[in-house]
């Protein structure tokens, strides 16, 4: 292993997750800290700890200098950045570059060209990937906009090309509707992303969100690890992950999966990553929406029905070692269901922070639960609600609900409010019982 020491650029269950990693494959840790979270779980388990700043993510977890100190100063040979803060950020890794660390993800050629959603759906399109035809809104007249829209036909869905997790996107009903949330969007797009380029798509209004685990080294070798069902959101944020998606068929599966290994051959894809698409209900086909170049959220159920550690063989690949695997060898079993479990007001869905004066996590056959928190934990009102993971996996989906029910019934966090309830109530719905819903499941049954 090339690396002896590996600084995690990222808090809660996400740096916990790096850092077992990393100790079964002997590295060294360092974590980092804002001073919300002196007493953190990963500040406890790291073999080094260093505080990078105040609280607030700009002066801390997105300060790139101080990042790069903290890696110098311990001595580490890399740095893991998660998912969310700079973990898609080019910038980020051309500096790691610079300063002699390397950067545990993609080149920065992927960074960037999958990073910019105009771009990737171009490069998807040549990759013979199913792409829906975008209208380029900053390079046409309003006059053309208003055109190209009504030539496609409402609703239709204008998005931010530098955005992601859910923010910097719009459906649009009707014309009159049209030019103003263009230009609030491009104003918010600016702000947020630095980049006001937005593109329009037609409204795919019965669809499912399906996801593509992709692995792949450094010397062309690109595997996927089969599929994840995201359909289960709000306000496009996901909620419910599953594996296998009980939608799609065999052949369609096969289909997701090796447009997905295109993709990556394409743009010489090194590291771990996941290829997002719409699957139309109505019509049986499915499109491209946009590449992830990190690890995501939901990574644990691709982990638990395939037996593999995705952030150890992306250390690995990072290290410049070869993907011992070939595709023939990655074998899948059962059915998973991941749950979000956040710290917020089961009615108004707003963040809950707070102390927690008791916590029991589940446990039991299938279970497996990733988190930070613990009894006397102060959860921050600074940053994601995310606290836990319940990650469950059974036989066959009806048993693996059953199982995820139980584990949901076993958890108990004191002292401040979370969304467990909610989960009780999406895998209690018959329609989602019965795999009879869309994205827009949660806004119409919940």
């Amino acid at each position: 292993m090339k690396f002896k020491k590996v600084l995690i650029a990222n808090r809660g269950e996400i740096a916990i997750r790096v850092l077992r990693s990393c100790k079964e494959l002997g590295i060294e840790t360092v974590c980092v800290y804002s001073t919300a979270d002196e007493n953190s779980l990963h500040v406890k388990l790291a073999d080094e700890s260093v505080c990078i700043g105040p609280p607030k993510s700009l002066h801390s977890y997105l300060n790139m200098h101080a990042i790069l100190s903290a890696a110098e100063i311990t001595g580490a040979d890399a740095i893991h950045p998660g998912y969310g803060f700079l973990s898609e950020n080019e910038e980020f890794s051309k500096m790691c570059e610079q300063c002699g660390i390397d950067f545990i993800g993609p080149h920065r050629e992927s960074l960037r060209s999958m990073g910019d959603k105009i771009e990737s759906k171009k490069i998807a399109k040549e990759a013979n990937v199913p792409t829906l035809e975008p209208i380029y809104v900053n390079e046409l007249s309003d006059e053309d906009i208003i055109k190209s829209v009504e030539a496609m036909g409402y609703p239709v869905l204008i998005k931010a090309s530098a955005g992601g997790g859910g923010r910097g996107m719009k459906r649009i009903d009707q014309q009159k509707d049209l030019l103003s949330a263009i230009s609030m969007l491009k104003e918010e797009s600016r702000l947020a992303f630095g980049d006001d380029t937005l593109f329009i798509e037609k409204f795919v209004s019965n669809p499912r969100h399906i996801e593509v685990q992709i692995l792949a080294d450094k010397f062309g070798k690109v595997l996927h690890v089969g599929e994840r069902d995201c359909t289960i959101q709000r306000r496009f944020q996901k909620v419910v992950e599953e594996s296998p998606s009980p939608v799609i068929d065999e052949k369609t599966r096969n289909e997701m999966c090796e447009a997905s290994v295109r993709l990556a051959q394409k743009v010489k894809y090194d590291s771990v990553g996941t290829v997002e698409y719409l699957y139309d209900l109505d019509s049986g086909k499915f499109y491209f929406m946009e590449m992830n170049t990190r690890i995501q959220v939901e990574h644990p159920v691709t982990e638990q029905r395939s037996g593999i550690d995705l952030i150890a063989e992306q250390i690995r690949v990072a290290a410049g070692q070869k993907l011992k695997l070939e595709q023939k060898d990655i074998k899948f079993s059962g059915h998973v269901i991941e749950c979000r479990i956040n710290a917020e007001n089961p009615e108004t869905s707003m963040p809950s922070p707070g102390l927690i004066t008791h916590y029991h996590r589940p446990g039991g056959i299938g279970v497996r639960v990733d988190d930070f928190i613990y009894t006397g934990y102060q959860v921050s009102p600074h940053y994601d609600s995310m606290i836990s993971k319940i990650i469950v996996k059974a036989d066959n989906r009806e048993e693996c609900i059953n199982r995820t029910l139980r584990a949901l019934d076993e958890t108990v966090v004191g002292g401040i409010s979370t969304n467990i309830e909610l989960h009780k109530k999406i895998l209690k719905n018959s329609d989602f019982r019965q795999n009879s819903y869309n994205t827009n499941f949660l806004a119409e049954k919940c």
